[in-house]
């Protein structure tokens, strides 16, 4: 497990080491891009900004560059750092190695000395058992089988290294044969090379080229072979290095152990000699002396071996430096390739070898325990002597071999020395047979034995400690294997991540680069769309031109028409104040996206309120780079750790393979098939960069074309904004291309030779249209006559009103005269009660005579009462005479009331219908005259145009043949002309939209003013009947008086008349103080009313101080709102003014009124004084007191709710105060807006003017046209004679007299052949084309006569209208048109209060005009409150919607924070893992030795990093959390806002219910209107809110997208190291780059059908529209009788033109739109070119080199699955690795039947390319497969699930799209797309097999996809679809079941 995961860990770290450098680049280009994605929302913002603003940016934009640039340098040179750094570890490395070997050279050392010990012991036991033999017999037959035992076992354990020194020697033998076959066919080579040259003097002989041709190919064979034996000697020599290494480690562990053994077998010896020393005969002496003597021997030979051995290691070490730089010198691809033949070994014999340890350890365990327990039973030393004698010659044999062994590695140096150590040890031989005088020195030896054994008991216990030891490591080990697995997973999700980011990073620049090709469409489309809205505007105009002349002819019938298109004019306009509204609104919501966005960069970098930004998000991105570089850094050095385990671990299995002479002849033939590969390789990178430099120069090309184009395309713009400024100089220029058209134009009739009998028919079509058009004009003149007529008729009707004006001028004459007779006789009657006072006072006087002087008196009184009866009957008389006088001029005047009435009311309706019909006769001679001057200019433009056809027509039948492709190109152009022509209308339609509708508007206001007159007019006439009733009933009360009187003087007796007089006296008297007491008490409540009303002044006066606050706090707003909407406000205010002056002046007529009441009341209150109140009049007067007093209280109630709306607004204000705050930056935005409105404006009224000018010009080009198409039909009828004389055959088909048809149908039916029929049909289909674009002409025509006729009657009303007009239609544009209406009714309202006080009130006329004038003011003050009640509900929407937009992105917030908290979770789990991994490494590194300290260092470095890593992961999940807790709680504090607005809200919309309740009746329109606009509202807000979702989304997909790329980048640089398919890859590449090219031909193709098509549809549409009018007009033919019919037509014209404006208002708008976008996207173009270029280089060297390269690990799981699959089923595997390789199935077979019987062809051809000259040889033992025949299953279902993702299949590329011979593969072609299984037909003939599924990581994901581009797709690298893979933006879920982990793992369990 440790060396498979070491394996993999080599793998990542050197593919990891390789990303280093583009990484960096990659994440500086990736952090650059999202920059400037970053600034796009404000680029869209800055780019509708003006020019000086532009600047800015443009200035920000370089700096920007300058610290992108200066983030490269950075970037380098932390790159510099990291390669120097890996230098240094290497260097440290090499140090610690230097290390290991000294430490292996001690080992030895020890060794050889434990050797010597072991001899002495033999001659001693050999010395003991001659001293003592018979002692000891039985004990030492019982120790000498343990110790013969021990010695076994030491023979078993040393046999294994015997058999790898074996293999060793045998290699070395072989590297040595093999350099000596090199110096061989080097000297061949110098032997060619001379009979080359020798032979390049001799050329002249033919035969000897040809050997000369073979010499050269044998001698570039054997440089190749020679450059195969070098590799292969430099990389057995490093193994063989390596090999050596851990041997010698091995050795010395083995080594201490057998030490440890022997010093405690010496000890026991010494002590057996001290015990057993007396008894030792002199022999034993010499013997002994002789041992000393060969150990010191010994132990010299020791010194010098380890001499030699340290000059070996540093030869070695040389080599070793040698073998560094040739392998560095050799590709990265040669080492992996290496590297993955010996991955698969490495698991399977470390499985051994670890069973081998075990098995080793336990048996070895229990033979220590064995010669324990025997030492302690040995019996007399003198046997245990001889024992060890003989074991230490054993020893020094063993170290003979060993000493042979190492000799080895080097025979050259290590043969001397094994010579001069085989003498020098005859010589100790010698010298101990004769010196064996060790009596001395034998206590010494048993000195020796006793310490011994105390060190073998202290080494049987370091050897337990060891064995716990090995536990804990074997333990820890697994742990490791575990913690590798784990970060392999970790290093698999980044590498993943990073693919996402490049995938997703692609699909944006893929985007962008579409966007780029869809706007020049979009420039294409636009233009063709301008062209069919113009026509479709002109005939919208056409229409409205017709219903204005029917409306104005049946106005008084059409008014609900009128009221429809009012309706629909203020839709339009709430329309487009919605419009803008909607774009401030996301406008608002992208300023609040980049304030988020600023708030969170503040947070996060500790609130830098002085940085800016963009400096914050450098920042951040180098925060991120540096932790990257930490993470690589670290990853690195574990990668090396794991290189160094994972390479020593290799060698070790690279001894096994290199055994046998097939597999090192496969090596030499695999490295003589890389290097032609690499030569070959080179060569095509070397092509394939100069392809690249030319695709470059023809990118640069195209980019330079699209930049020509896209100044092509601003030029024409530019041209066409400067041709609606040209004048008419330009127009003649128009004029002149317009002649040119019709010249081209003429060529397509040459094509019309054989068919212009249709054109006969054609013409009689126009003479038929011409008829019609006649029979209009005869109808117009019947209209105009009758119409004369009618005027006629109403010039006597008025003749006849005013002669009966002049008799009710008499009749008002008679009728003053008459009141002159009634104020006479009113005062006649005065002074007839006068003398009846006189009469009553003599008839007091004469009874007071009579009571005095009776008798005496009675003849006086006698002739008094005759006298007075006489003149009581005179008076009776007058007054009968009076009474009927009365009578008549009552009847008089009532009769001259009505009467004048009537007048009054005829006079009115007379005087409407006089201008009405002047207005109408006016507009119908106008219309007539142009109507008549129009069809003579159409008849003699037709004439002209006919003319010139027919002159044409002779000159171009030549050129028919050869002009016919041309000619449809010509009318393209032409048409593309007349539709730029007929853009120039286009601004002049909305202005004269707008005043058709602004002066319907002012008719109906006239009308309504019309019926408030006849309201007023009916007002007077009530108060003139109410005077007259007044006159009549005072004339009786008199007339009853007068009765009274006569009564009472002819019947009642004399003191009777006296009482009753008296009586009715005090009667008057009473009711005159009852008058006086009701006037006292009017003046008491007149009094109060007056305090009351100044103490309502006084509150009033309070709340518009507080009012004033308001408004100063308002000021600031107000001075930002004067830019945007200064000039609307200035026109309310003056609409307000002039209403309120009509409203004085309305309360001025009814104060006079008032006053004239009064006068009339004083009158008869004075005359009522004289001669008595009367009863009703009090009762009268005390109703009127009781009116009085309920409106007071109405007053007060009105007084009360101004009060509470004053203090409502009080409180409010407080809280509007911080919204208004908050909204300055939104009212900044509307100034800006609301002046580009003003500019757009101005420049429309500018445009609308000079089109004017145009529209004159065009109707004289319009004539000329018409002349034209005249002479066209003209030309026409000259062809058809002609045709028919020349061609008569032909008129079979053509439109003759049945007569002749038929005769040349029998005649010569047989004659006609089928190319004049072919003929025939191409000339009508291009004759019927003519006509269609003749027909487009004349509708054009009569469209533009029509058009000018109405504009030349829109200018005669706009000279009619006056100033107050254009202010209303300005008023009608403003935002406060509802508020406007509301204050008319309130203003209404308080008219009508006014009235009834001045009514009641009528005494009290100086305090009326007092009232009046508060009244006023309050209505003044209260439209102010009502004002910015209005301002402040837009402010609370607009909050609202500002609220939302939070809401939204705290939302997004929310998701993120979760993210983050994810991210957080497993940074906190990884740390906790490498704190336990950090643990475990310090426990192992206190248990190890000293000597390694370095590994010591470099682990705690690796815990440092963590730690710190840790310690940073922890700080930004604190700022995470603390950003998150923060916009928490201002998401908190803004939902609180929200919910107090909506409170608000719900105030306000009370207090307007409240409101509206009484005045729903005027309201009933609005309230639809205000419904509407809600309705359209919320499907905008919908739409923004969908937006708002898509940004949020896009967001996602970016950090995806990021992601996604980082993972592809690793992935891609991983297979930059293998390198066998870049020669096919680079082809494919070529085909794809052909293939793209033919795409994007396509693509073009696609395009024009497409546009072809819409023309096509338009045609179809225009075509259908112009029968639709043709029935209209036939229509309005058929219903001029019936009015009601003309109604129902006009309705439906009318709904017609209502969809046309919409549409045309509409197309404007959606038109500046789409050019203020071009210009961004222009901006942007240019911006991303500039990045384009940049990131392409990159791009293209990475695409280029790592496409479509085999995957490391699937070769690696290939490979070793060969040898676990049984014999009958490994030619499956290689069938499957031969698909991968693109081996054909045919090769395929003969290698398989060449070779059936084993693995090392399959070997030779994978590694060797194939070579068939070595033989076979069997496998060895250990090479045999452990598996079952499962395996292949196994991978088989591996693949298959790999090859299934759980998202849908991807759109795999041409050159993937070849399956496996597997089964369920086939089902994949199903998926493929129709033209992606086109395409892999064409490229299966390149690459046969290719397996989609087995390829590497490039092949499985394509980054480039040419089959998935559409139409008009990039031919960028950058922009090559990801999302065809990669749609989701998420990394692929692959099941833990089918990952290569789990099934490696499952072989290594078996």
């Amino acid at each position: 497990m440790s060396s498979w995961l070491g394996g993999l860990g080599l793998g990542l770290g050197q593919s990891l080491g390789q990303v280093g450098g583009s990484l960096a680049s990659l994440t500086g280009e990736i952090s650059n891009f999202t920059k400037d994605m970053l600034m796009e929302g404000t680029e869209e913002v800055e780019a509708e900004l003006p020019n000086a603003r532009r600047k800015e940016v443009e200035a920000i934009h370089t700096i920007l560059r300058s610290e992108n640039e200066r983030l490269k340098k950075l970037c380098t040179d932390l790159e510099e750092k990291h390669e120097a750094s890996e230098l240094q570890i290497k260097q440290q490395s090499m140090s610690y190695r230097n290390q290991l070997q000294q430490k292996e050279v001690e080992i030895s050392h020890l060794k050889a000395r434990q050797i010597a010990l072991q001899d002495q012991l033999l001659k001693l036991q050999s010395a003991a058992q001659s001293v003592i033999s018979g002692a000891g017999g039985v004990p030492a037959t019982a120790a000498s089988p343990s110790f013969s035992y021990g010695l076994s076992h030491h023979a078993s354990a040393f046999h294994d290294d015997d058999m790898d020194f074996g293999d060793i020697i045998s290699s070395q033998r072989e590297i040595n044969r093999l350099s000596n076959e090199v110096s061989r066919l080097e000297s061949e080579v110098g032997h060619w090379r001379h009979i080359a040259q020798t032979s390049k003097a001799q050329r002249s002989d033919s035969s000897d080229q040809s050997e000369i041709c073979k010499l050269q190919n044998i001698i570039k064979e054997l440089k190749q072979n020679r450059s195969q034996d070098i590799d292969n000697h430099q990389h057995e020599m490093s193994v063989l290095q390596n090999a050596h290494q851990q041997k010698l480690t091995e050795i010395t562990r083995r080594h201490r152990e057998e030490l440890s053994d022997y010093e405690e077998q010496i000890e026991e010896l010494e002590n057996l000699l001290q015990e057993g020393g007396s008894g030792i005969a002199l022999t034993d002496h010499s013997k002994i002396h002789e041992m000393q003597k060969t150990i010191q021997v010994l132990q010299a030979e020791k010194v010098e071996s380890t001499k030699k051995i340290e000059e070996l290691e540093d030869k070695i070490k040389g080599i070793n430096k040698k073998l560094s730089s040739a392998e560095n010198d050799r590709s990265v691809l040669k080492k992996e390739q290496e590297r993955l033949s010996v991955e698969n070994r490495q698991l399977l014999e470390e499985c051994e070898s670890l069973k081998l340890e075990c098995s080793k350890l336990q048996p070895y365990a229990a033979k220590q325990s064995d010669i324990v327990t025997e030492k302690e039973r040995i019996l007399p030393y003198s046997s245990s002597v001889e024992e060890e004698v003989f074991r230490l010659q054993q020893a020094l044999s063993d170290a003979e071999n060993e000493i042979k062994r190492l000799s080895n590695l080097n025979q050259e140096e290590l043969q001397i020395s094994l010579s001069k150590l085989n003498n020098e040890y005859e010589v100790i031989k010698s010298i101990a047979v004769r010196d064996m005088d060790l009596d001395s020195e034998l206590c010494d030896l048993r000195r020796n034995l006793e310490a011994k054994e105390q060190e073998l008991n202290q080494s049987i216990t370091e050897k337990e400690i060891l064995r716990a030891e090995l536990e804990e490591l074997d333990k820890q080990n697994q742990e490791a294997t575990k913690h590798m697995i784990l970060i392999k997973d970790q290093l698999s999700k980044q590498e993943n991540e990073g693919d996402n980011v490049i995938s997703k990073l692609k699909k944006d620049l893929n985007d962008e680069k579409k966007r780029v090709h869809q706007l020049e469409n979009d420039k294409m489309n636009i233009t063709k769309e301008l062209d069919m809205q113009e026509e479709k505007l002109i005939q919208s105009e056409l229409v409205l031109s017709d219903l204005h002349l029917t409306k104005q002819k049946l106005e008084d019938k059409v008014a609900a028409l009128v009221d429809q298109l009012n309706k629909l004019h203020t839709k339009n306009l709430n329309i487009q104040k919605e419009n803008s509204e909607l774009q401030e609104h996301v406008k608002q919501k992208e300023e609040e996206l980049s304030r988020v966005r600023d708030e969170l960069i503040m947070q996060s970098l500790n609130r830098d309120s002085n940085s800016n930004f963009k400096d914050d998000l450098l920042n951040e991105r180098e925060a991120e780079m540096r932790n990257l570089r930490q993470n690589l850094s670290e990853i690195k050095q574990l990668n090396e750790n794991l290189r160094k385990v994972a390479f020593d671990l290799k060698m070790e299995n690279e001894k096994l393979n290199l055994a046998c002479e097939n597999v090192r002849h496969q090596l030499e033939e695999s490295v003589a098939g890389n290097s032609q590969i690499s030569q070959e390789k080179n060569a095509i990178v070397e092509a394939l960069k100069i392809e690249k430099e030319q695709l470059e120069a023809v990118l640069c090309q195209a980019q330079k074309r699209l930049l020509e184009e896209a100044n092509k395309y601003e030029q024409t713009v530019e041209e066409l904004s400067s041709a609606c400024n040209l004048s008419i100089s330009a127009l003649q220029l128009d004029h002149e291309h317009l002649i040119k058209l019709n010249q081209e134009k003429d060529f397509e009739i040459a094509e019309l030779k054989k068919n212009i009998k249709q054109m006969d028919t054609d013409h009689k079509e126009t003479k038929k249209i011409l008829s019609s058009s006649l029979e209009e004009q005869k109808q117009l003149t019947q209209l105009v006559n009758e119409n004369e007529i009618f005027i006629e008729k109403l010039k006597e009707r008025s003749s006849e009103l005013q002669e009966e004006l002049d008799k009710y001028t008499q009749v008002l004459r008679k009728n003053e005269i008459l009141r002159q007779t009634i104020e006479e006789k009113d005062r006649s009657l005065g002074s007839m009660k006068e003398e009846n006072n006189h009469l009553k006072e003599e008839l007091e006087r004469l009874r007071e005579q009579q009571s005095r002087a009776a008798p005496v008196a009675e003849p006086k009184t006698l002739d008094s009462i005759t006298e007075l009866e006489s003149e009581v009957n005179q008076l009776n008389i007058l007054k009968d005479n009076l009474k009927e006088e009365i009578k008549h001029h009552q009847k008089v005047i009532e009769d001259q009331n009505q009467s004048k009435i009537q007048l009054l009311q005829s006079l009115q309706e007379q005087k409407k219908e006089m201008d009405e019909f002047r207005y109408q006769h006016e507009q119908m001679n106008a219309t007539h005259t142009q109507l008549f001057l129009e069809k003579d200019e159409e008849i003699k433009n037709l004439q002209k145009t006919i003319e010139q056809i027919k002159t044409q027509l002779h000159e171009e039948r030549q050129d028919v043949q050869t002009e016919n492709s041309v000619i449809f190109q010509e009318t393209k152009v032409r048409g593309l002309n007349i539709e730029n022509g007929s853009e120039k209308h286009d601004l002049s339609k909305a202005e004269t939209e707008r005043l058709v509708k602004g002066i319907k508007e002012r008719e109906l206001e006239i009308k309504l003013l019309n019926e408030k007159n006849i309201s007023l007019t009916k007002q007077i006439d009530q108060l003139s009947r109410d005077e007259v009733g007044k006159l009549t009933q005072i004339i009786q009360q008199k007339d009853l008086e007068i009765q009274a009187l006569h009564a009472r003087i002819s019947t009642a007796s004399y003191p009777q008349d006296v009482v009753y007089l008296q009586q009715q006296l005090q009667a008057y008297a009473m009711e005159r103080e009852q008058v006086l007491a009701v006037l006292s008490e009017k003046t008491r409540e007149n009094s109060h009313l007056k305090t009351e009303y100044h103490k309502m002044m006084d509150i009033v006066a309070a709340k518009e101080t507080a009012l004033n606050k308001l408004q100063d706090e308002n000021k600031k707003l107000s001075t930002r709102f004067e830019s945007s909407g200064q000039d609307m406000f200035r026109e309310t205010v003056q609409n307000l003014s002039r209403i309120i002056r009509e409203k004085d002046i309305e309360i001025d007529a009814l104060s006079q009124k008032c006053q004239t009441l009064l006068t009339v009341l004083q009158t008869s209150n004075t005359e009522n004084e004289v001669g008595g109140v009367n009863s009703n009049q009090f009762e009268e007067l005390l109703q009127e007191r009781d009116k009085l007093k309920q409106q007071v209280k109405k007053m007060e109630e009105w007084k009360q709710q101004v009060m509470t709306t004053v203090q409502n607004m009080q409180h409010e204000s407080a809280q509007l105060q911080e919204e208004l705050h908050q909204l300055q930056a939104q009212v900044l935005v509307d100034s800006d807006n609301n002046s580009k409105l003003q500019v757009n404006y101005t420049g429309l009224i500018h445009s609308y003017e000079q089109n004017e000018t145009k529209l004159k010009n065009f109707g004289q080009e319009l004539a000329q046209v018409q002349h034209s198409i005249g002479q066209l039909c003209n030309t026409k009828d000259l062809l058809l004679g002609k045709l028919d004389i020349i061609s008569p055959q032909l008129s079979s088909g053509s439109s003759l007299s049945s007569q002749s048809a038929e005769s040349l149908r029998t005649t010569k039916s047989d004659v006609l052949s089928e190319s004049s029929k072919q003929e025939i049909e191409e000339l009508r289909k291009s004759l019927k084309e003519k006509d269609a674009t003749i027909r487009t002409l004349q509708e054009n025509n009569h469209r533009l006569s029509e058009w000018i006729a109405a504009s030349s009657e829109l200018e005669r009303k706009e000279q009619e209208q006056t100033d107050s007009e254009i202010k209303q239609l300005k008023e009608k544009q403003d935002i406060l048109q509802k508020s406007l209406k509301e204050k008319d009714l309130l203003i209404k309202a308080k008219s009508d209060q006014l009235l009834s006080l001045n009514e009641n009130f009528t005494n009290k006329v100086n305090e009326n005009e007092l009232l009046r004038q508060a009244v006023t003011n309050l209505k003044e003050r209260t439209l102010i409150l009502e004002m910015d009640i209005c301002k402040l509900k837009g402010e609370n929407e607009k909050i609202i919607e500002s609220s939302r937009g939070k809401e939204t992105e705290y939302q997004a917030l929310q998701e993120t924070n979760t993210k983050f908290s994810m991210m957080l979770r497993e940074k906190e789990f990884e740390c906790h893992s490498l704190k336990e991994k950090a643990l475990a490494f310090e426990h192992l590194l206190k248990e190890k030795e000293q000597g390694k300290t370095g590994e010591l260092n470099q682990l705690l470095n690796a815990v440092k990093s963590m730690q710190e890593k840790t310690v940073t992961f922890q700080q930004e999940r604190d700022q995470v959390m603390l950003a998150l807790k923060q916009k928490q709680l201002e998401n908190t504090a803004i939902q609180n806002k929200v919910q107090h607005l909506r409170d608000k809200e719900l105030r306000l919309n009370q207090e307007l219910e409240r409101l509206r309740n009484h005045l729903l009746e005027s309201e009933d329109s609005y309230t639809r209107e205000v419904l509407a606009a809600e309705d359209r509202e919320a499907k905008l807000r919908k739409k923004v809110t969908v937006l708002e979702e898509k940004l949020v989304s896009s967001s996602n997909a970016m950090e995806n997208a990021s992601r996604q790329a980082s993972l592809q980048v690793e992935s891609l640089q991983e297979q930059l190291d293998v390198a066998s398919k870049q020669r096919d890859e680079t082809a494919l590449q070529l085909s794809m780059s052909q293939e793209q090219v033919k795409q994007y031909v396509l693509s073009l193709s696609n395009l024009q059908m497409v546009l072809e098509h819409f023309q096509q549809e338009e045609k179809a549409m225009y075509s259908a529209e112009l029968e639709k009018h043709k029935q209209l007009v036939a229509e309005w033919k058929k219903k001029a009788e019936n009015l009601e019919r003309k109604l129902v037509s006009l309705q439906e014209r009318l709904d017609e033109a209502n969809i046309a404006l919409d549409s045309a208002s509409r197309l404007t708008e959606q038109l500046d739109l789409k050019e203020e976008q071009i210009e961004e996207l222009k901006k942007q173009n240019e911006v991303r070119q500039e990045m384009l270029d940049d990131v392409q280089k990159k791009l293209m060297n990475l695409v280029n080199s790592t496409e479509g390269k085999v995957d490391k690990v699937l070769m690696r799981n290939l490979f070793t699955g060969h040898f676990h699959t049984p014999k009958n089923q490994r030619h499956e595997v290689l069938r499957l690795m031969g698909s991968i390789l693109g081996i054909r199935k045919e090769e395929m077979e003969q290698l398989l039947n060449e070779d059936q019987g084993g693995v090392t062809r399959w070997m030779t051809g994978w590694l060797g390319g194939g070579s068939k000259s070595v033989p076979n040889t069997p496998l060895r033992p250990n090479q045999q497969s452990l598996l079952n025949s499962s395996f292949s299953e196994l991978f088989v279902k591996f693949l298959e699930t790999e090859s299934h993702p759980s998202i849908p299949p991807p759109k795999l590329s041409v050159h993937d799209m070849k399956p496996l011979d597997l089964p369920g593969r086939t089902k994949l072609d199903t998926s493929v797309p129709g033209n992606f299984k086109d395409t892999a037909e064409s490229g299966s003939d390149r690459r046969t097999d290719v397996n989609p599924f087995l390829a590497p990581r490039s092949a499985a994901v394509p980054l480039i996809n040419p089959a998935g581009l559409g139409p008009g797709g990039p031919g960028h690298l950058l922009l090559k679809p990801i999302s065809d893979v990669l749609p989701t933006f998420t990394p692929l879920p692959v099941l833990p079941d089918n990952s290569a982990r789990v099934v490696l793992e499952d072989l290594l369990k078996q």
